[in-house]
């Protein structure tokens, strides 16, 4: 009986070892599988580094000074049309007429009127210079002196009455001629050839001096960073224009919490009014947390890296960058100093992937 019985003990014995030396031999099949299927990746740490502090903010192109122009005399049509948009034009030059053929014929009878009175003027005032020399003889009576002398004072009261009546004719002639106020751009036209216009009526728009300016709300944490004489850079068209901020408001708006830069932009220029664009405000040097610029995905309109856990696995973090400068971008939220951070590899890198460690050229080769 007890030979049987050992037998069967050695035989569940031997099966139990192969058994465990196969289970370990799987596990280390899955391990060196696992190892090898898992991306290499580098790592490089976020560090502090002197760059140009920025602010980046989006606003439009609009104009420095926009003039609204229009005729300030009603019911009457317009003639001549002499400008178009897009056309530079110099302080006082006529841009548009309207019908004065009534207001000329009133300007002709005023100055007639003038003349009348002028000679009527002239006339009393040698009637009365000679009584007076007839009254100094005793040769007239004083008061046919004192006729003439109110003669002449009503007059000369009538030519300024005729003067004035002239001068108001005059000005409603020149309202018939719309001049330019100061040299500039036209940059809308609301009226046409023909149509009936009434005073104070918008018929031009002139951009004074062609002068443009880029301006941007910004929050009040950022506003405080900002200042008067601030260097703008706005890429636009393949190039990057820079302006300077002239001018930010002295305080923010009670419900958006934000305040208005305005930037001078040079002219001319290829920004036009109009445009929306985004600006890099430098305001000034000082450290800057900053990663590899290769170490930024970006996926859904956002910016990501990655680092490595204990488990080899990889993690997204969604990080805000701020200036790009010879291949080290700004960190200003989403990681602190010493943070590892995947660069070689990190395009290819999903939330929980399996990575493994390598130097930064190996990655790179792989």
């Amino acid at each position: 009986m007890r030979a049987p019985y050992l037998r069967s003990f050695s035989l569940i014995l031997a099966v139990a070892l192969l058994s465990a030396c196969g289970g370990k031999d799987d596990k280390a099949a899955a391990d060196a599988t696992a190892a090898s299927s898992a991306l290499p990746v580098s790592l490089a740490p976020a560090q502090q580094q002197t760059m140009a502090r920025t602010v980046l903010v989006s606003g439009p192109v609009t104009a420095y000074e926009e003039m609204q122009l229009g005729v300030e005399i009603s019911g009457q049509r317009v003639t001549a049309l002499l400008v178009d948009v897009g056309q530079w034009v110099k302080q006082g030059q006529v841009l548009l007429q309207v019908d004065h053929r009534t207001l000329d014929s009133e300007l002709a009878q005023a100055d007639a009127s003038l003349r009348q009175a002028q000679a009527s003027q002239e006339l009393a005032r040698m009637n009365y210079e000679r009584s007076a020399k007839l009254a100094a003889q005793q040769l007239i009576s004083e008061s046919s002196l004192d006729e003439l002398r109110a003669s002449r004072i009503n007059a000369e009261a009538q030519t300024s009455t005729a003067r004035a009546a002239r001068d108001a004719a005059k000005l409603r002639r020149d309202f018939a001629d719309l001049r330019a106020p100061a040299d500039g751009l036209i940059s809308k036209r609301l009226v046409q050839p023909g149509q009936v216009v009434s005073a104070g009526t918008e018929l031009l728009r002139l951009i004074r001096d062609g002068r443009l300016e880029w301006r941007a709300e910004l929050p009040e944490n950022q506003l405080a960073d900002v200042a008067v004489g601030n260097t703008v850079e706005l890429p636009y068209a393949g190039q990057v224009v820079s302006g300077r901020i002239r001018a930010v408001t002295p305080g923010v708006d009670g419900q958006t919490r934000t305040g208005t830069i305005y930037a001078d932009l040079p002219a001319p220029g290829p920004l036009k009014q109009g445009i929306y664009v985004d600006g890099l405000i430098v305001t000034g040097d000082g450290p800057v947390l900053t990663i590899p610029t290769a170490a930024i995905v970006q996926r859904d309109g956002h910016n990501y890296v990655f680092t490595v856990n204990d488990k080899q696995q990889a993690t997204r973090h969604r990080v805000s960058t701020g200036q790009a400068v010879q291949g080290r971008t700004a960190i200003l939220e989403g990681l602190k100093a010493g943070d590892q951070v995947v660069v070689d590899g990190a395009g290819f890198l999903g939330e929980g992937d399996r990575v493994r460690v390598v130097a930064a050229t190996k990655a790179a080769a792989r």
